[in-house]
């Protein structure tokens, strides 16, 4: 009997052991209770947030905010407000010195054999002509290899025109392609010869708008200045070059760099309940070219992980990890933020237990990629579980972060790409149609619906993510 008793007593306590195991996620990551939360979450979130009106708030109140600008420091003032406004706990700035670069005005003019006037823009960062312009014969290429092909003798004393259009592709890799055209073109052309260079926008847009964007400079190579001009003009100046007569083109910029200006990151917290000290960080940046007013390129991504962490912090039971959202400065001219973030996040960022961005407009998102421990791999479909019902698919473990938390990541910090979709996204981006218009609320919703669920489950996992390699300094 006494066996019999004791031999039962272990039976009963095997299966209550079971139980309870079988009341955490799988792996133990997560109770059922924090994914009956996350679902809670996304189902508030789809059926309407306030991101639309965080997103509507800063391009109205605050407009284009190109670094150094007196748009950039309103826009600071503007994410303390409203972070402070929200709830957020330990609402601060982080002071970060930006360059400071005015467009001023753009000319670009075919002057043979067919006279046209071209819809153009200066690239951010360039120097300008002088009052007198450049006049000269120009030379084409169809990409950023093939003008570096070209011998110095076909490019010395001309305009270079670049000549590759960007492709649209849901996951915006057809910029990446030709965005070397504009970040390293003029250095390029420069140290060819050439006295200015012009591109093809890297942009989808078959609008005749110019798209923007920043450029780099090499030490090696003189500054020429530098021009984007919009998809139709690219091919009203292509046609004059198949043409087989010599074309002449006439370029004038009052672009200028002034002193760098002091800017900020600013930061917001909902505070961890268990383990304060650990961090799940959302990312998006504040500033904003200066053609558009940023509504999609970042507006959206502010709003998007504001109203995330906003939606976390009404919950009744807060998670265990703080949820730190850090709206970044100067992403756009030199990622002057996000690398001022990570030098003095330097002894915590052991601290830092995954990282997310939102920096591609306003969704929907698709996709779920990661670029976590390989050991914590298997974990992440508890949480593609919870993604599931509203469309959003499994993708490898071999993320590409966004600017700002890419030195995060080079240093170990593990990270996460709810991937937003970039279809229609390169039609504004960098350009004068980046407004609210452009902004889609439901999709917008969906979005906030993604990054609160991967904030959350990240914020209340039983364990990390682990560590990823660290990228040697450059």
């Amino acid at each position: 009997m006494i066996l019999q008793s004791r031999s039962a007593f272990v039976i009963q306590a095997a299966a209550l052991l079971a139980l309870l195991s079988s009341a955490a996620a799988p792996g133990a990551d997560w109770s059922e209770q924090d994914l009956a939360a996350a679902a809670a979450l996304r189902d508030k979130a789809m059926t309407g947030t306030r991101a639309y009106e965080h997103v509507s708030s800063l391009v109205t109140e605050v407009g284009p905010r190109s670094a150094g600008s007196p748009g950039d420091a309103a826009a600071v003032r503007w994410a303390m407000n409203r972070l402070g406004s929200l709830g957020f706990s330990h609402v601060r700035t982080q002071d970060v010195l930006v360059p400071h670069w005015v467009r001023g005005t753009a000319e670009v003019a075919i002057l043979a054999p067919f006279p046209q006037t071209l819809v153009a823009t200066s690239i951010g960062g360039s120097v300008g002509t002088g009052e007198e312009g450049i006049e000269a014969q120009v030379v084409n290429a169809a990409s950023l290899d093939a003008l570096s092909a070209l011998p110095a003798g076909n490019v010395k004393d001309k305009i270079v025109f670049i000549d590759e259009r960007m492709q649209r592709a849901r996951d915006g890799s057809g910029y990446a392609a030709t965005v070397r055209n504009r970040s390293q073109g003029p250095s390029v052309a420069a140290n060819l010869g050439a006295l200015a260079l012009v591109i093809r926008s890297v942009g989808t847009s078959d609008d005749r708008i110019a798209h923007t964007g920043g450029l780099n400079y090499r030490p090696d190579a003189p500054r020429i200045p530098a021009f984007a001009i919009s998809n139709p003009d690219a091919d009203v100046l292509a046609r004059q070059l198949q043409a087989g007569k010599p074309v002449r083109m006439r370029l004038k910029s009052t672009a200028r760099e002034l002193p760098p200006a002091w800017s900020a990151n600013v930061i917001g917290e909902i505070p961890g309940r268990e383990r304060p000290a650990e961090i799940v960080l959302l990312a998006a940046h504040l500033d904003s070219w200066d053609l558009g007013y940023g509504a999609i390129d970042d507006g959206a991504g502010v709003a998007i992980v504001t109203e995330a962490a906003r939606l976390i912090g009404k919950l009744d039971r807060a998670p265990a990890r703080t949820i730190r959202v850090v709206l970044f400065a100067n992403e756009e001219f030199g990622t002057s933020g996000g690398r001022e973030y990570a030098r003095l996040a330097t002894d915590t960022l052991a601290n830092h237990v995954l990282a997310l961005e939102a920096d591609f407009g306003a969704g929907p998102v698709w996709r779920l990629e990661s670029r976590v421990g390989s050991e914590s791999v298997p974990s992440l479909s508890a949480m593609l579980g919870v993604l599931a019902p509203i469309d959003i698919a499994e993708g490898a473990n071999t993320a590409d972060p966004g600017s700002d938390i890419r030195p995060l990541m080079n240093a170990g910090v593990p990270i996460l790409d709810l991937t937003l979709d970039g279809a229609k996204y390169f039609d504004v981006h960098h350009t004068v149609n980046d407004t609210l218009a452009k902004v889609d609320a439901k999709a917008l919703d969906q979005s906030v619906a993604a990054f609160a669920v991967a904030a959350y489950l990240a914020a209340t996992k039983q364990g990390d993510f682990g560590r990823v390699p660290v990228e040697p300094a450059k």
